[in-house]
């Protein structure tokens, strides 16, 4: 009687139906994350999918020793960082096409109607317009730290740095956006 291998050694060795069962473990949070990071959800689907694409073409490499949640966080990290760039690459091109910044850099849903949600929303785009603004360096641990719960030695692995410096990371993240949502806009002044 043969030893059963683990769903990740499985999809290590290429089986496709092993893959697929982790890609659908995995896909509401990996979403929710690439979703805060990227501030879209179009876009965030795309970042996703490229994700999982570049997952699926380095599973060979991967080590399932290592938990499978944070490999695959490492790579939608780094593709979420690359959309950042390509989108700093797009706001540079439009500015010297002449579109107002505005209509440039805007992403989001539509405000909702009704309006006891109004200021929930005022928030959230508060909080996402300073999120959108801030270094990767910042950004990453302190969205893997709220949104996902990690502990800081499972961000120290993804992020590849010390748990002391994800420390450091967060606690300059959560004062940097603490003084941005003092004085934003939908605060009311």
């Amino acid at each position: 009687m043969g030893v059963e291998q683990s769903i990740e050694v499985r999809a290590a060795g290429g089986d496709r139906a092993a893959f697929t069962a982790l890609m659908t473990a995995t896909k509401a949070d990996l979403y929710r994350f690439v979703r805060r990071y990227v501030g879209d959800e179009a876009e965030a689907h795309d970042v996703l999918q490229e994700a999982y694409a570049s997952a699926w073409l380095a599973m060979r490499r991967y080590d399932p020793a290592r938990p499978f949640d944070v490999w695959l966080r490492s790579i939608a990290l780094n593709k979420c960082r690359d959309w950042s760039r390509r989108r700093a690459v797009r706001r540079v091109v439009r500015g010297v096409m002449g579109l107002d910044a505005h209509e440039a850099t805007s992403v989001g849903d539509p405000a909702p109607t009704p309006e006891t949600r109004l200021d929930d929303r005022r928030r959230a785009e508060d909080l996402q317009r300073a999120l959108s603004d801030f270094p990767d360096a910042l950004k990453a641990p302190l969205l893997l730290a709220t949104l996902e719960g990690r502990s800081h030695g499972e961000i120290a692995v993804i992020l590849g740095v010390t748990p002391k410096a994800v420390e450091t990371r967060i606690a300059r993240a959560r004062r940097k956006l603490a003084d941005i949502l003092a004085w934003a806009p939908g605060k009311g002044a």
